[in-house]
């Protein structure tokens, strides 16, 4: 590849990537992406897409386990887990294609190869398409990947990141899940439904860290009453690998070591972000605990070099990546758009119940000295909750009392992950509790629960 020249030069072609890319396109600046491995990145080839197109088979299987309480009949229920290991590769890779055609379409041009910057306005790219690349502009949209801590380093075969336990070969009868994040608790579930017997083992009080401490209790419950054993205020001491199992060695919140057998381990503590071999070390790019700092429009400390996405800090979301992306851009373009604000993003995690949830808990509300109202609306008071045989949940929302600006909101349950963008779009327009009374809500939906939430704090709600 001769030396090309960009307005906008991309590393990574991730939800963050490929976005800002086509956004940069649609701005009329030559835009180039460098990717080393796949178009959509971890999210869609090896995160969020293939993950909920596995728990959509678990949830089928388990509605399919469960059919009588419908009145249906369909005889003894089972699976084919290659086939659905096979499904989920599938629908990434279909989805893998239509990014490369969302890119020539906006005539983006893609180059297949490893970068590295050589000097501000430079990058050298390494493999099929080598060369030199210079643009005025370039963005750092490297992606993460998983954290790995000293003592449970995986081994692809009996100690699993969510690369190997999206892809298994074989059905685990005993799986242990270290960590109790989001996607900890998606496989923990999905192999749980499919018969596995699962422990959770969460160093902090409280699974689900990030999540209102309700919430998560609630979450937990379901979790338990599914059978998955969850050990919280607990230390891992270590692993020991046998021929096809890993004993691991537990201390629990009382100080009492345990022994657990399992067939198979998957390390759920974290990612970090990919800024190693970019070069960013000899420019001067700030980093921050694996991280590129930036501002909120995704501004490095170095002129004309930017990041977006997982690289450049938490929450480490696909919608978060995508949103710094089109901002990042929109800024070089020279317009004026909003600065990120990450209060206002939502975060989901896909299992069964599913948690969603968007601005302040109660606890960060009561610390940061806020007076609150408290809204709180469960699914055994819907209609359409109990219609769809799913009456356990609940919907909370958090408002100042002095000004009813909404602060937060914090659901568990039935397709809260649909239906948290509401609230989501609420606070973007800075509505009011008085405007979310008056919104009217249909009838029967799961949705009306978020209008009595909103009643329900200032005591005015109908159904319960």
């Amino acid at each position: 590849m001769a030396e090309n020249q960009f307005d906008v030069a991309i590393i990574g072609g991730g939800p963050g990537g490929y976005v800002a890319a086509i956004r940069a396109a649609q701005l009329g600046l030559k835009t180039a992406v460098i990717e080393r491995s796949h178009l959509g990145g971890i999210c869609l080839n090896w995160g969020c897409i293939p993950t909920k197109a596995l728990l959509r088979s678990a949830e089928i299987y388990h509605n399919m386990q469960n059919a009588e309480e419908y009145g249906l009949s369909a005889g003894k229920p089972g699976f084919d887990l290659a086939k659905i290991v096979e499904r989920s590769r599938g629908v990434s890779k279909r989805l893998n294609g239509g990014v490369g055609h969302l890119l020539k379409k906006n005539k983006v041009t893609v180059l297949d190869g490893e970068a590295k910057l050589k000097a501000a306005g430079k990058i050298t790219v390494t493999g099929k398409d080598a060369g030199e690349v210079s643009a005025k502009h370039i963005i750092v949209a490297t992606g993460a990947r998983p954290r790995v801590v000293p003592g449970i380093e995986p081994d692809k075969k009996l100690i699993w990141t969510y690369f190997e336990a999206m892809v298994p070969e074989k059905m685990p009868k005993t799986l242990l899940v270290i960590g109790s994040g989001a996607i900890g608790i998606e496989f923990a579930s999905f192999y749980a439904t499919l018969g596995a017997d699962v422990t959770i083992v969460e160093m902090l009080p409280q699974i689900l860290p990030v999540e209102d401490e309700e919430i998560a209790a609630i979450a937990r419950k379901r979790f338990e009453k599914q059978g998955i054993k969850i050990m919280s205020s607990a230390k891992l001491e270590n692993l020991k690998k046998g021929k096809d199992n890993v004993v691991a060695s537990i201390t629990d919140k009382d100080g009492k070591a345990h022994k657990i057998t399992v067939d198979r381990v998957i390390s759920a503590v974290g990612v970090v972000g990919n800024i190693e071999n970019l070069g960013l070390e000899e420019l001067g790019v700030k980093t921050d605990r694996g991280t590129i700092q930036i501002d909120g429009l995704g501004r490095t400390n170095i002129p004309g070099i930017y990041a977006i996405g997982d690289v450049a800090g938490p929450p480490m979301l696909a919608h978060k990546a995508e949103h710094e992306g089109v901002v990042c851009v929109e800024a070089i373009a020279g317009g004026h758009p909003h600065p990120v604000d990450k209060s206002k993003i939502p975060g989901c995690t896909y299992c069964t119940p599913q948690i969603a949830s968007v601005g302040m808990t109660e606890k960060a509300a009561k610390e940061a000295g806020i007076a609150v109202k408290i809204g709180r609306f469960p699914f055994l008071a819907n209609g359409k909750a109990i219609a769809l045989g799913e009456p356990d949940g609940l919907v909370k929302t958090i408002f100042d009392a002095k000004t009813g600006q909404l602060l937060g909101a914090h659901l568990v349950g039935a397709e809260v992950t649909e239906l948290i963008q509401g609230f989501v779009v609420a606070m973007n327009l800075e509505t009011t509790e008085e405007e979310l009374m008056h919104t009217v809500f249909p009838h029967p939906t799961l949705s009306e629960m978020m209008h009595e939430s909103v009643l329900s704090a200032y005591g005015r709600a109908i159904h319960i």
